[in-house]
């Protein structure tokens, strides 16, 4: 990844921000370091998931049922996964952040095309992927791998990148647990039609 980061530069050479975007490809974005759960794996948390998505699936929360299936126990919903290693959100400031929970980093891909005109993002897609279910009492971390960065694109919201990227996670013994994939595209609306 290179040391130098020159806005100026990127707003006017795309192959020079296409060069710094590609040099991130495989790297973690996390650049504050793993992102570790606050709390661990737990029953109040889960039975909140279960009552907000009316998923009453009894291997959540009914030990009987749960211990006769091929889970042997209760599990926590897989879908939750994502959901254990986020922090909790910093209110102040939210507005400027366009209602994100943290602060960007603002020297990585995202930040960077932010800084350079792609402020708008939209997601595009997400893929889930289980190794093994979480249960009650496992401590998740996970970090933040870029996957992918494709060349700059016109769209119907205007030129931008799609950004695709992989959240690796592990629990208390770093063994792999799963991981999500999230792709966006980050664009500046005010080339619509260039």
């Amino acid at each position: 990844m290179p040391n130098i980061i020159d806005i100026e530069l990127f707003k006017s050479d795309q192959q020079a921000l296409d060069d710094f975007l590609q040099s991130w490809i495989g790297h973690k974005m996390n650049t504050g370091g793993t992102n570790v759960a606050p709390d661990p794996v737990n029953m109040p948390m889960i039975r909140h998931w279960v009552d907000a998505f009316d998923d009453r699936n009894p291997v959540y929360e009914d030990n009987a049922v749960a211990a006769q299936t091929r889970f042997g126990g209760r599990i926590a919903p897989p879908a939750m996964m994502q959901t254990w290693t986020m922090p909790r959100p910093i209110l102040a400031g939210i507005g400027e952040r366009g209602g994100s929970a943290q602060p960007l980093d603002m020297d990585t891909p995202l930040g960077v095309l932010d800084r350079v005109g792609f402020t708008g993002i939209l997601a595009t897609n997400s893929e889930l992927e289980f190794d093994r279910p979480l249960r009650d009492g496992d401590l998740i971390s996970s970090d933040v791998i870029l996957s992918s960065i494709s060349p700059r694109k016109k769209t119907g919201l205007g030129q931008g990148y799609f950004v695709t990227w992989t959240q690796e996670y592990v629990d208390q013994a770093n063994k792999p647990v799963g991981r999500q994939t999230f792709r966006v595209l980050k664009f500046d609306a005010s080339t619509i039609g260039q």
